[in-house]
């Protein structure tokens, strides 16, 4: 069973931590090769992607992520490599933008966060600003959310352990070069939840907005320009230059 509660947020007080570290997150040509089953599905699938690793429990606990955004979308991998119990539908991942990264005290309309299932059949996606927290709404046609088991193709462990990959279109999330960003993962059989930042508290309610880190795009390429904007931009400065031209002769 899906155990993370979507209800309003409690005892906001111990969360707060000190800041993490921000995320990188590059642009990739090759995201749209991902075939989407929550796994490293072959060798150069994620091999062009921002990498971060995270380590808990003095190392026992190790989770990897990594993110790219091509064209309309950001593509999130969580590789959970140490989570060989395979719970299937209660194992999860969730991860959440905070698209204005104003750290709002409660979940507003910009907060958005995505979640999968292991073995579920599709991703949920959850809005901010309702007296609830987050409250859950009808799923974007581009979005997907989905768990798998990984296999001998995984770059970081042989052993088979749980995965998880997200393409969030930037309709839902907006077009920003930084964002709040925060993301949860469950281990059913530990009976455990592992988070960026690693240093807020871990369990089933979706932390404060206010303590999540970042992610951003060091280059500023997110948000991209879509290629008839490419096209057009030089275009409409030949007309400025030709405006001014003929404007002087007269």
């Amino acid at each position: 069973m899906l155990k993370l509660a979507i209800i309003p947020l409690i005892g906001l007080g111990v969360f707060f931590a000190y800041a993490q570290e921000p995320i990188p997150i590059t642009y990739s040509g090759t995201m749209d090769r991902v075939i989407f089953d929550g796994k490293w599905t072959f060798e150069q699938e994620w091999k062009q992607s921002s990498l971060d690793t995270y380590l808990y429990e003095d190392g026992n606990k190790m989770v990897v992520l990594r993110s790219a955004h091509q064209d309309d979308h950001v593509y999130i991998f969580i590789d959970v490599v140490t989570d060989e119990s395979l719970d299937s539908k209660s194992d999860y991942a969730t991860i959440c933008f905070d698209s204005e990264n104003n750290k709002s005290m409660n979940p507003d309309h910009d907060d958005r966060c995505f979640i999968a299932t292991l073995a579920g059949d599709m991703g949920v996606t959850l809005q901010g600003g309702s007296n609830s927290g987050f409250k859950q709404m009808e799923n974007h046609p581009d979005f997907i959310a989905i768990g798998g088991i990984s296999d001998k193709n995984d770059r970081y462990s042989a052993v088979p352990h749980t995965g998880y990959e997200f393409r969030i279109p930037t309709d839902v999330i907006g077009r920003n070069n930084v964002y709040g960003f925060y993301f949860l993962v469950y281990d059913d059989q530990a009976k455990k939840y592992y988070s960026y930042p690693t240093d807020v508290m871990y369990n089933d309610v979706i932390s404060s907005p206010s303590v999540w880190g970042e992610i951003y795009s060091p280059d500023k390429s997110l948000p991209e320009f879509s290629l008839p904007l490419l096209i057009l931009l030089p275009v409409f400065g030949l007309v400025i230059i030709l405006s001014k031209n003929h404007a002087c002769k007269f």
